[in-house]
């Protein structure tokens, strides 16, 4: 079995300049955990999750430090707390989502997507044809594929 004999066709896409609330309400709505994130031209540039957007319901935990001298010493990277703090005032999805997608072809056998979804823990795997998504594949199609099988 194959990407393209499992693969959900008609795929709920967003836009990089969409408002993170307009993201929030389409997952809510449609009952889905992610989108992928389309430029312009249609080409994947992203992903946006339930993951990317619970930064927003939680608090800003800033990173600890310590003072020498009058000096600040980070005990965590700052650059790890800046990025958090882009995403937790993110209202763009250019500015939440994933950049780096692990994305399939059509012909993709079904084991290897299953092993691609546990390496990088992952619910949905975008199916593209020449950098254009035709469809998804979440972990509930490759346990259904399973049980047909």
């Amino acid at each position: 079995m194959k990407a393209k004999d499992i693969m959900t066709k008609e795929v709920i896409t967003v836009r990089p300049e969409q408002s993170v609330e307009e993201v929030a309400k389409i997952l809510a709505d449609k009952r889905i955990s992610g989108v992928p994130v389309l430029d312009d031209t249609g080409k994947l540039v992203g992903v946006v999750t339930e993951s990317d957007l619970m930064i927003k319901a939680r608090d800003l935990e800033l990173p600890f430090y310590i003072t020498l001298f009058d000096s600040i010493i980070f005990l965590q990277s700052p650059r790890r707390f800046n990025e958090e703090l882009k995403r937790f005032t993110a209202s763009k999805v250019k500015d939440i989502m994933t950049t780096q997608v692990a994305a399939v072809d059509e012909d993709t056998p079904l084991f290897d997507i299953a092993r691609l979804m546990t390496a990088k823990s992952i619910n949905r795997v975008p199916v593209v044809r020449d950098g254009k998504v035709v469809g998804i594949v979440t972990r509930n199609d490759v346990v259904r594929a399973l049980a047909r099988s």
